[in-house]
């Protein structure tokens, strides 16, 4: 954690404390778990096991940030890292000091990313009594399907003015529709959306799993009929191959994953039941790049007020 990050969507990483568990598929392969396994013996991560608390000059991190950020009249993004900031397992008075610490830096954009949104509609009104500040960006993470309707109705109902999802890993197609609209015809009243911005990322790291160019394209296509800003993060470990000229399923035998191709002919099928198989090379995340393709996607939500 600190003032740069490699992570490619905030411009630093600080965590009120240390530690986690696994809720869901997309933990399976968490870099903050093997971190903490590398650091600490994992002493902080799994169920019953303790968050680890951090130091006071960690803590007058954000300050410093914050005094910087004024000073160039730029908002800087900084990203919890290693935490979940709405799990229940916080150490005690440390979700207390964070939220005074978000209080007192107004020029940081806090990134609260979690896979538990159902914590925080109650943890964020415990937290900020007189309302969520601006300066807060509430997230959560959807890998499939499932995940998306079940918790995006949740993100939807907790108090942020500004909320995104974090598709990181995108381990499926996943339709955003009934929260992104567009609504009615063309004449019609259309309703705002409920998702400000939306981050489309492969799995990077040990174990990684490949992520079909089409569920990308789909949420990309997605958010660009809805108005909404969508940023492409990366990869991951995996990266188109050339044996697919844009026509791309995946396919259903799990076990040709390791050796480089797969298809998912199992009812999601945009282009019918000869679709082209889909080739996925195993390069690396620094060789598969962050181009969809051929362009950069950055796109960023605005801060609530601001056109």
């Amino acid at each position: 954690m600190g003032a740069n990050t490699a992570i490619e969507w905030t411009d630093s990483s600080w965590s009120p404390w240390e530690g986690c568990q696994k809720v869901g598929p997309g933990c399976d392969h968490c870099y903050a778990e093997s971190m903490n396994r590398w650091l600490r013996s994992g002493s902080n991560w799994g169920p019953g096991a303790p968050r680890r608390t951090y130091s006071e000059e960690h803590w007058k991190k954000p300050l410093r940030w914050d005094a910087d950020a004024a000073k160039t009249g730029r908002h800087r993004k900084v990203f919890p890292s290693v935490c979940d900031p709405v799990d229940n397992a916080a150490p005690e008075g440390q979700r207390e000091r964070f939220a005074e610490l978000i209080r007192c830096t107004p020029n940081l954009v806090w990134l609260l990313l979690t896979k538990r949104i159902g914590n925080a509609g109650p943890m964020l009104a415990a937290m900020f009594p007189e309302g969520t500040p601006a300066n807060v960006w509430l997230g959560a993470t959807i890998v499939n399907q499932a995940e998306a309707d079940r918790d995006i109705p949740r993100l939807v109902a907790a108090p942020a003015s500004v909320r995104f999802l974090s598709m990181e890993p995108l381990l499926g197609p996943v339709s955003l529709y009934d929260w992104i609209g567009p609504w009615g015809g063309p004449t019609e009243l259309q309703a705002p959306p409920m998702i400000d911005g939306v981050f489309v990322g492969g799995e990077s790291g040990r174990g990684a799993r490949p992520m079909h160019p089409s569920w990308a394209r789909s949420v990309r296509d997605q958010c660009r009929d809805a108005g909404v800003r969508f940023h492409f993060k990366q990869w991951g470990e995996w990266a188109p191959g050339n044996s697919c000229a844009g026509n791309d399923l995946i396919d259903r035998d799990r076990q040709k994953i390791a050796s480089g191709f797969f298809d998912y002919n199992d009812g999601w099928n945009p282009l019918g039941p000869n679709a082209f198989r889909q080739t996925m090379d195993k390069i690396g995340k620094k060789a598969a790049g962050r181009h969809l393709d051929g362009r950069l996607h950055d796109d960023f939500p605005e801060m609530a007020g601001e056109h």
